[in-house]
């Protein structure tokens, strides 16, 4: 995290930074977060921290610690798998309208998606798999010609980045994964609708099952 020259976005890219850095779990749960630290490191005033500070409580990514003023909101099991149930469902109506309009330019770009995500596990680099996987789902998405899909799931999505950095590790990167989102391809350019949103709802109650399981461990370990 750099300091940042005074702009008038400065409160937005304070709390972009900080929320990175959380979300990628650099800075972890339960670590305290004060104004004073933060408008030191990124080399600011106290306003626009407070600002940004502000933004992260309301979004649930920091939360109150009593005298100790504010800390990174816990990793919690149920949050997590509530995530997964509302992403199921959007991915699924995606999916379905997707099916009924993809192009052969959505084609190809579905399978770049595939191998580049492909390359993200060989190579064994987290932040890149997580990166490569939301991609992909923001494809879907976007492929659905209803911006609203989209809309209603970026919220979510930064809770979803959290999640995942802290459960996969380099040594569980699930290739089986990628085998998942290329079958969603392969039911999207045959245009099987029903097959599609199946196939989206079956991956994300897969992925809570997996992800939940993991994130147990890791808060056990954290206690």
């Amino acid at each position: 995290m750099r300091p940042f020259a005074s702009e008038p976005d400065l409160s937005e890219r304070i709390h972009d930074s900080v929320l990175t850095a959380i979300c990628s779990g650099e800075v972890k749960a339960g670590t305290r977060i004060t104004q004073e630290e933060l408008a030191h490191r990124f080399g600011v005033s106290r306003q626009p921290v407070l600002q940004a500070m502000m933004m992260l409580r309301r979004e649930g990514f920091l939360v109150d610690a009593g005298r100790k003023g504010v800390c990174v909101a816990p990793l919690d099991v149920d949050h997590a798998r509530n995530l997964y149930i509302v992403r199921g469902a959007l991915d699924g109506a995606a999916a379905r309208l997707a099916a009924a309009r993809y192009t052969p330019q959505l084609v190809q770009r579905g399978r770049q998606l595939i191998d580049v995500g492909r390359r993200a596990v060989a190579i064994g680099h987290v932040p890149s798999v997580i990166e490569a996987d939301i991609d992909f789902h923001l494809f879907i998405y976007e492929a659905s010609g209803n911006p609203l899909i989209g809309e209603t799931a970026q919220p979510l999505w930064q809770h979803l980045r959290r999640v995942m950095a802290a459960a996969l590790s380099e040594s569980d990167l699930r290739v089986s994964v990628w085998d998942e989102h290329e079958g969603i391809l392969r039911a999207l350019e045959a245009s099987q609708a029903s097959e599609a949103e199946a196939l989206c709802r079956g991956h994300a109650e897969q992925m809570a099952d997996i992800l939940t399981g993991r994130l147990k461990i890791v808060i056990s370990r954290a206690a």
